[in-house]
Parts: C-alpha cells; sequence; structure tokens
C-alpha cells in the first residue's frame, strides 16, 4: 500500500507542478494540494468497492492518478465534503459535491451564492436583459410556506463590482433534474421527497454555478476542462450501466516509464516515445466505466 501511495501520489503531485509552472493551472491561494491529497488518500485507505474490497486494491493505479489530478485540479477537498470517490468496477471517479461546485465558483470570482424557494402566493418577479434572467421582486408569506406549494426555486451569484448571474427553474425542470437521480427521488421515503425545500435550492444553485462556471473567462481552461470531465465521467458511466454493456472510452497512462496495462487509446502512441506535456495529459477521456456502479464509503448527492 505504502508503495501504491508514493507512485501514485508523486506522480500527481508532479504532473500539478507541471501544470503550475507552465502557467495552466491556478490554484486558489489558501489551497494546498499536499493536504487535500493526503485528506484523499487517507479516506480512500478506508473506502471499500461493493464487494467490500477496498478501492485502492481494486481499482488501477491510472485511474485512482487521474481522480486525484481532478480533485487537485478543481481545488477541492474531500475532507471538506466537497468531493467524493466512486467505483465504476475498476475504475475510481472524482465526483464533485454540490459544495465543491460551489467552492469552484467562489474561485473563480464569485462573492456570494444563494437560493430561494418560490411558493404559490408569492409575489415574484423576474426580468430577462441581454438573454440573461434577473430577479426583481419576491415577496413572501409565511403561510405560503410549504412542500405542496412549492412552484420553482431560483438561485443568484453575485460577483464583480455589485453585478449578479441568476437561473430559475420550475419546479417540473427541478423534478427533471432529479430523475437522472440514482437515490429514487420518487420514493416518499428518498430525500428529495422529505427534504424537497433543501434539495430543490440545492438542484438550483448547482445548475447556476456551472452555468457561471463555464461562461467564466479562459484564465483557467485547465479547470474548465476537469470540471467538465467529472460530469462526463459520471455521464459515462450511468448511460454504460443503463444500457447493460461496458463503454469504451479512452484514459492516459499517467506513469513516467512503461504502462503496466495495455493503453486504449490511439492518441496515447505519442507517449510511448516521449514525456507527456502537460497539457497533452489533460486531453484523456474518462476511464471506462462498467456495467454495474460502486459506491464507495460517501455516495453522492444525487441532485
Amino acid at each position: 500500500m505504502a508503495l501504491v501511495k508514493k507512485d501514485t501520489v508523486d506522480v500527481v503531485a508532479d504532473k500539478v507542478r507541471q501544470f503550475q509552472q507552465h502557467g495552466e493551472l491556478h490554484l486558489p491561494a489558501n489551497y494546498s494540494p499536499e493536504n487535500a491529497m493526503k485528506s484523499a488518500w487517507l479516506i480512500l485507505q478506508n473506502t471499500m468497492d461493493k464487494n467490500k474490497k477496498p478501492v485502492l486494491e481494486t481499482c488501477t493505479k491510472n485511474s485512482i492518478a487521474n481522480s486525484l489530478l481532478d480533485m487537485v485540479v478543481q481545488g477541492l477537498n474531500p475532507s471538506k465534503k466537497q468531493c467524493y470517490f466512486i467505483a465504476y468496477g475498476n475504475q475510481l471517479v472524482c465526483q464533485r459535491s454540490y459544495f465543491g461546485t460551489m467552492t469552484i465558483a467562489k474561485s473563480i470570482g464569485a462573492k456570494d451564492i444563494y437560493a430561494q424557494v418560490v411558493y404559490k402566493g408569492d409575489e415574484f418577479q423576474y426580468e430577462i436583459k441581454r438573454g440573461r434572467k434577473h430577479v426583481v421582486k419576491h415577496i413572501q408569506k409565511i403561510e405560503n410556506v410549504s412542500d405542496e406549494n412549492i412552484v420553482a426555486a431560483y438561485c443568484v451569484i453575485e460577483y464583480g463590482d455589485n453585478q449578479e448571474f441568476a437561473d430559475i427553474m420550475t419546479l417540473n425542470q427541478i423534478k427533471k433534474a432529479w430523475e437522472k437521480s440514482k437515490m429514487n427521488p420518487g420514493d416518499k421515503k428518498s430525500t428529495h421527497s422529505q427534504y424537497t425545500e433543501e434539495m430543490a435550492r440545492k438542484t438550483v444553485i448547482n445548475r447556476c454555478c456551472k452555468a457561471f462556471i463555464n461562461s467564466s473567462n479562459d484564465s483557467n481552461l485547465l479547470l474548465q476542462k476537469h470540471f467538465e470531465r467529472a460530469d462526463e465521467e459520471r455521464t459515462e458511466a450511468e448511460v454504460s450501466q443503463e444500457i447493460n454493456q461496458n463503454a469504451n472510452s479512452e484514459f492516459i497512462d499517467i506513469e513516467a516509464g512503461p504502462a503496466d496495462e495495455p493503453a486504449a487509446a490511439d492518441n496515447t502512441d505519442q507517449e510511448q516515445q516521449q514525456e507527456t506535456s502537460a497539457s497533452d495529459w489533460t486531453e484523456n477521456h474518462a476511464p471506462s466505466a462498467q456495467n454495474d456502479q460502486q459506491a464507495t464509503g460517501t455516495e453522492g448527492p444525487g441532485f
């Protein structure tokens, strides 16, 4: 286990340094990649797959390294519940949490993020300027507050010089988003049913933050690539599970020497004779998703 840690963590740390030296990665001043990886490794040592086997033994070294890299590039720390690790077959994936998405939004300029639920009977108005939504008015009466009266939810992100970025979702749109969850949101005993107001706020915050991050400038393209890749990995794995077959995808071998496992992608030919550059290494796709989703010690929020 110690050897696996040294090989994996050292390689990821080297890649992070390469990104920083080449000016491709700009981490928040208060973020320590070393501390985040230490926290992740402690969590991974106690994380089991669905067969009660350690993920550090059942998942490939390459996928473990890729999940750690995704975590660091996004500036996340699992000890703060900003991300968690899920095993799809023998592939480990770093899945961003609701808190993690907010953390990234704040790292690129968001000053404040807040959300509210709109109930039947509320006075709620918004306008659209240049394609963007702006909440103009929301007056609420206490007697309106009931899960049965929820009609919408909205999120507002404050940034820059008194600028706002907002998103609004109707209850139907929120429930459509919940349909993608594996947590049986339609069940009366599910988190979505028992805590509808809170889950509605989290859902609209998550969508608003994603839009805000994707609309940011190109000052940190590497972060955006890993942000998008994390979502693509999850989607690919879930689709693969539904159609009951393995997805053929690509990932790159992060080891400096010859790969322990055969490469699955055509574009890895360039790496067999020369060292992978920092930018090349980020072009890998999501790891192969297996038929059965294996939830590790911390399950995702499902929104």
